[in-house]
């Protein structure tokens, strides 16, 4: 017996292959791979019963299961469901497209505005002062914003070196710079729970991957321990660039 397959079987097939693997994706992400192999091994069971061996009976028992398990689902993998949502909603074809449609234009950073961050995070680098600094991008950052001290001041280098002076009491948070300006301080962040993460990476590296996880924002860390300057962007790192990486990083992209 042979089975006729047209375009758009094939096309249903490729649509749901892609499905999977960037639900495969997500779930190794999140530590929930072991969750997603065995609800995939139960919908294959599923669909051989009432499908192909047509088991009335077990059939109509766990197409009750399903139609009540896909609530359970919802609950179950909401963040993820949620980051695979985002990730859609913040691919940069899809950002570019809004933007078209709704006449947005992206914010241009001159080198002015750009500057005192790179000086002030290398000198924070040579004397080894932590930092966390997140510029915002098309996404507000509302909600973090809120969690610290409001500043809205203009963007200096030894505003942001006296911010983060190991004395200060705003030091240990982030701070979010959005429209040219630093819109605050000591600001709390999602942190990432990646086991995939260095040992030595800290409480702000695990914050700056944690933020660009959640939002499109792109994070700069200033090591305590070593010095290094690192970048968090789109839930990946560019650790120990140098000071012109990141002015150079800077300057191509706009927030």
């Amino acid at each position: 017996m042979f089975i006729s397959l047209g375009i758009k079987d094939l096309i249903d097939i490729l649509l749901v292959a892609v499905l999977l693997y960037y639900a495969y994706r997500l779930m190794k992400e999140s530590r929930s791979l072991n969750i997603f192999f065995g609800v995939l091994v139960f919908v294959v069971f599923w669909l051989f019963v009432s499908q192909i061996v047509e088991m009335r009976l077990l059939g109509t028992l766990l197409d009750r299961v399903v139609s009540v398990g896909a609530i359970a689902l919802l609950i179950l993998f909401q963040d993820e469901i949620r980051k695979f949502f985002y990730s859609i909603g913040t691919h940069p074809r899809v950002r570019s497209a809004l933007r078209f449609f709704s006449g947005e234009k992206k914010q241009s950073h001159t080198r002015e505005d750009i500057m005192p961050i790179v000086l002030a995070c290398l000198s924070m680098s040579k004397q080894k002062v932590g930092a966390l600094i997140v510029m915002q991008r098309s996404l507000p950052l509302n909600d973090f914003i809120r969690s610290g001290e409001l500043l809205d001041a203009r963007i200096s280098q030894r505003l942001i070196e006296n911010i983060f002076f190991k004395n200060s009491p705003l030091h240990d948070g982030g701070m979010i710079i959005s429209h040219k300006r630093i819109t605050a301080a000591g600001c709390i962040l999602p942190v990432a729970h990646d086991l995939s993460l260095p040992k030595e990476l800290g409480l702000r590296h695990r914050a700056a991957l944690g933020i660009s996880q959640e939002t499109d924002a792109l994070a700069i860390v200033v090591s305590e321990e070593t010095g290094n300057i690192s970048i968090a962007f789109r839930g990946s790192f560019q650790l120990r660039i140098s000071a012109e990486d990141l002015e150079r990083i800077l300057t191509e992209d706009s927030f």
